[in-house]
């Protein structure tokens, strides 16, 4: 394989390699994945700026997502981030209860903050993932991130979009995570709705 010869992901699979005058022949489209010898990883069309000029396309600074983080990874560092703030709220709770002598105090106190469990994780969430971090402590961790569907940080507004309608999942007794399961960018419903990606960070 030459440098100047392309393998092009066709139905999935690698084929080629094919010189740049065979490119327009196969009717290539901008979110095609080529790769060079010279490139560590495989592209889109789009991302490479000699086959913009050579097939018209509208040439992309930003790399364009392409690995994206599987149900496991995201379930994983939802709970990863439900135990970080578990363990807070009973380091609180303990100083708390502490200064409480009655025993159903203590209960009362135990009960009524755990609903605040939840809200603070979506609050995190809404904060972290509109960050430059892009996702929260378990997202972080595991090498994954929120974006939009091109691939950009989000804005505040659209994290606070998407953090909200999580509620969508849960009145749907979960069957809006499973979407993630059919769609090929592993999108949740409130990803769907939001318009956001949670993707792995690319090799290049």
């Amino acid at each position: 394989m030459l440098e100047d010869e392309y393998l092009v992901v066709i139905g999935g699979k690698p084929q080629g390699p094919f010189f740049k005058d065979q490119l327009k022949d196969l009717k290539i489209s901008p979110d095609t994945f080529v790769k060079t010898r010279g490139m560590a990883d495989y592209k889109e069309a789009r991302e490479v700026a000699e086959l913009c000029d050579l097939m018209g396309f509208k040439h992309s600074a930003i790399p364009a997502p392409q690995y994206y983080a599987g149900i496991d990874s995201r379930l994983l560092a939802v709970a990863i981030d439900y135990i970080l703030v578990l363990f807070v709220y009973v380091l609180v709770l303990i100083v708390m209860v502490s200064f409480v002598e009655s025993q159903y105090l203590r209960v009362a106190f135990s009960l009524t903050g755990i609903p605040l469990i939840p809200v603070t994780k979506i609050i995190i969430g809404v904060f972290m993932e509109a960050s430059e971090r892009q996702g929260t402590f378990g997202k972080s961790w595991l090498g994954i991130k929120v974006t939009d569907e091109q691939g950009n940080r989000i804005s505040f507004s659209r994290s606070l979009l998407r953090n909200f309608l999580k509620i969508v999942p849960v009145l749907t007794l979960g069957i809006g995570y499973f979407t993630g399961f059919f769609n090929r960018r592993q999108q949740c419903l409130h990803d769907i709705m939001a318009g956001t990606l949670v993707i792995k960070d690319r090799l290049v």
